[in-house]
């Protein structure tokens, strides 16, 4: 049986691809510029939500605490109203893109041993190509691509996003597996 550190070349590698594939997708394809909208009243709104002095963190309104003040006539007329939705905050300044990106590439190899582990436990250590590709594949098909379906379902992320990337993922699950199987030792 194969162990993680048996593994070291193809999640190293898988991770590398996949940052340099995310990179082409977002910065040079651009596939993800019409993801988010301007809000109309820009200036207003941010203005109203300074005010109002909210911390950094998800918000969600009408806010009630449970589904038993959910069903009450004033948080049904507020539901009706509109509008309806959740607001994330994040600290004041600019964005931490290299953090971010640190922080992606960590996710990334944590994406890679969890697919080296599954492989692993589930395949002989001279599998052929086609068999490493299919669970390898299967295994990162999880994270990147169905790991963002919550967000259309329960956070209100258009459909349409998701979809983007799903596309996204499969991409990147297809990296992934190829890596796997072309580095599995003694295949």
């Amino acid at each position: 049986m194969l162990s993680i550190i048996d593994l070291w070349m193809p999640i190293l590698v898988s991770a590398v691809l996949v940052f340099i594939a995310s990179s082409v997708i977002h910065m040079v394809l651009k596939t993800h510029n019409s993801d988010y909208r301007r809000l109309p009243n820009e200036e207003r709104v941010t203005s109203a939500v300074r005010e109002q002095g909210a911390s950094p963190g998800v918000y969600m309104f009408p806010y009630c605490t449970d589904m038993k003040e959910m069903g009450s006539e004033e948080t049904k007329a507020k539901f009706q109203r509109g509008p309806v939705g959740m607001l994330t905050l994040m600290p004041d300044g600019i964005p931490n893109v290299g953090k971010s990106l640190g922080m992606w590439v960590v996710y990334l190899l944590l994406v890679a041993v969890f697919v080296a582990y599954i492989a692993a436990a589930s395949l002989a250590p001279a599998a052929d190509y086609p068999t490493v590709f299919r669970v390898a594949g299967a295994a990162a098909f999880l994270p990147f691509v169905l790991g963002n379906m919550p967000a259309a379902i329960w956070h209100g992320q258009p459909w349409s996003t998701t979809i983007r990337f799903a596309i996204d993922g499969v991409v990147y699950s297809l990296l992934v597996a190829g890596t796997f199987a072309g580095f599995w030792p003694g295949g």
